[in-house]
């Protein structure tokens, strides 16, 4: 028979502490795509340079981001690293888990984008005088990241939902963590991890405005 009793008020109480757990998370979150993107536009680059070399290494990390489970690829950053000797907190485990998979999934889409740019692009660059690497920077990156924007809105939602897997490498300061360990002292499962879902939402949601605001102030032309 159903016999639970909930006691909301026990998980309003633990409601400041799942906020600043809300603020790591976004804090991991933030600095895997700020990383990401940079990463994503330098294995955009590998991959259309003419070395072997280059091309296999963005091809790879490609490949593997894409083909395998976050989770594997945040294990490999905690256990796969430490087994090499490179010990790393579950904190920094877990951004690099993230990174990596941000910057896999975005160096792809950016292939994509890059299809949509006209090579005349690059050339009128070019013939002002522009090196290739600046044609790149100043021409073809910024209508890569406009092509690219709801893609990459979508990989920030993904990576806030993503910092959850924290939790498996030991990682307690983010708001799951954070939600794991009071329900352990309370016991209160269902309105703490209900109140953690709610706050997960506004915070996707927020992140949704927040970029249909940006895309209408950046790309209004």
């Amino acid at each position: 028979m159903f016999n639970y009793t909930f006691q909301w008020k026990q998980a309003y109480a633990k409601l400041p502490q799942m906020l600043d757990g809300a603020l790591v998370t976004m804090q991991i979150a933030i600095l895997s795509m700020v990383i990401g993107i940079l990463l994503a536009i330098t294995l955009t680059l590998f991959r259309q340079s003419n070395s072997r070399v280059l091309k296999g290494i963005a091809t790879t990390w490609v490949e593997v981001a894409r083909n395998t489970p976050a989770l594997f690829q945040i294990y490999m950053a905690h256990f796969g690293l430490a087994g090499l000797g490179l010990h790393l907190s579950p904190y920094s485990s877990l951004l690099l888990g993230i990174t990596f998979n941000n910057a896999g999934y975005l160096a792809e889409n950016f292939r994509g984008a890059l299809k949509g740019i006209p090579d005349t692009q690059a050339r009128a660059g070019w013939s002002l005088g522009m090196t290739r690497i600046q044609a790149f920077r100043y021409i073809v990156v910024p209508q890569m990241l406009r092509i690219s924007f709801p893609t990459i809105t979508n990989q920030m939602v993904w990576a806030v939902l993503m910092t959850s897997l924290g939790v498996t490498v030991g990682l307690n300061k983010d708001l799951y963590g954070v939600t794991q360990d009071l329900n352990a002292l309370t016991f209160r499962t269902f309105e703490l991890f209900a109140l953690a879902a709610v706050i997960f939402y506004f915070i996707v949601k927020i992140i949704q405005i927040g970029a249909r605001l940006l895309a209408r102030r950046l790309f209004r032309y």
